[in-house]
């Protein structure tokens, strides 16, 4: 954990403070942060959010990051915000457990921006990107299983699930295949190394996306578990949230938001009782939804940062009801765990 101390304000230019998140201002505005409040920046990544936030009122900020590197960038930040910013380094599913580690109970806000950050993607050996040779690594943290484990070891089998699920890459079968023909005859072990085998068979024409763009994603989503991180962060800020807090979530991918979209549909509608029991008692919804469709970026934001144009928000605020019981695994995909992958007999 990483705090300052005082009660300042952070500064508008230098080091992070420079930093815009993609739909920033209409996260903030459905936040409605307030003097005093207490929000949960669950994704720190290079504190947008997070300067935003602490900007907008006398309030102070949890930053969550399970990036060891973009905690120690946020020194800065921390410094300059004066006793108002905590940094810790954790997984953002843990986001109640981190809250009441600082001594929280409830919390005014939660904040995601669920997917790879800007700077992990722009660093060659963290090995998002096909665009940067570098180890074929994708691990958001430095605990588990890389990219290059992964294709090492899965079968050709739940690669082409994997692939297709996550990626949505239609040529999944003959990526996979690839795949397993290329390292029975070298490790693949480099972002370059991968994305030449994926080239060879998934052709893209001038103007669309790369060829490897489907199958990169695929792997960093599940190397790093992200989606069964969003729907515990979910659950846990349903649990975190004090009545009239607000939930806010700006995905990039398909399967993102409808995790989130299908999390919120279910928490904002009361629990309508059964025809074999007509009487019994409607549980109450948790969550009233503020957005009625996804929030997207405009015209300017999305010149000024190509990004945004797939980024989606939703937001929500929490009711006095109770918390529902964890949904986190009904909201999932059907595919194996990381665990169960990287255990499984290796067939080729």
């Amino acid at each position: 954990m990483m705090t300052g101390r005082g009660g300042g304000q952070p500064a508008a230019d230098g080091g992070l403070a420079r930093h815009i998140p993609v739909l920033g201002g209409p996260a903030v505005e459905f936040l409605n942060v307030r003097d005093g409040g207490v929000y949960i920046d669950a994704t720190f990544g290079a504190g947008g959010y997070s300067r935003l936030v602490l900007t907008a009122a006398n309030c102070n900020v949890i930053g969550i990051d399970r990036d060891q590197r973009a905690i120690a960038a946020g020194f800065d930040l921390v410094s300059r915000a004066e006793g108002r910013l905590v940094l810790v380094e954790d997984r953002f599913s843990n986001l109640e457990g981190v809250a009441r580690s600082c001594g929280y109970d409830a919390v005014d806000g939660v904040v995601l921006d669920v997917g790879v950050s800007s700077m992990q993607l722009d660093e060659a050996a963290r090995g998002f990107s096909f665009r940067l040779d570098g180890p074929l690594d994708m691990r958001m943290g430095s605990a588990g299983p890389s990219a290059a484990d992964l294709v090492a070891r899965a079968s050709e089998r739940d690669l082409s699930m994997i692939i297709s699920t996550l990626g949505e890459e239609r040529h999944a079968r003959a990526v996979a295949r690839a795949i397993v023909r290329s390292r029975d005859e070298a490790p693949i072990e480099t972002t370059g190394a991968l994305a030449d085998i994926v080239s060879r068979v998934v052709h893209a024409r001038p103007g669309q996306i790369h060829p490897a763009t489907r199958t990169f994603q695929a792997l960093r989503i599940f190397v790093n578990e992200e989606l069964h991180e969003l729907a515990a962060a979910l659950d846990a800020a349903e649990r975190v949230l004090r009545p009239g807090g607000r939930l806010v979530v700006v995905s990039f991918h398909s399967l993102e938001d409808r995790i989130v979209k299908s999390f919120l549909t279910a928490r904002g509608r009361r629990s309508a009782g059964s025809r074999h029991a007509p009487e019994a008692v409607q549980a109450p919804a948790s969550f009233r939804i503020l957005t009625g469709r996804p929030v997207v970026a405009d015209e300017k934001e999305i010149a000024a940062n190509p990004r945004a144009r797939s980024a989606k928000l939703r937001a929500a605020e929490r009711t006095d009801a109770p918390a529902g019981a964890d949904i986190s695994d009904e909201l999932l995909p059907r595919l194996p765990s990381l665990a169960e992958v990287m255990t499984a007999r290796r067939t080729s």
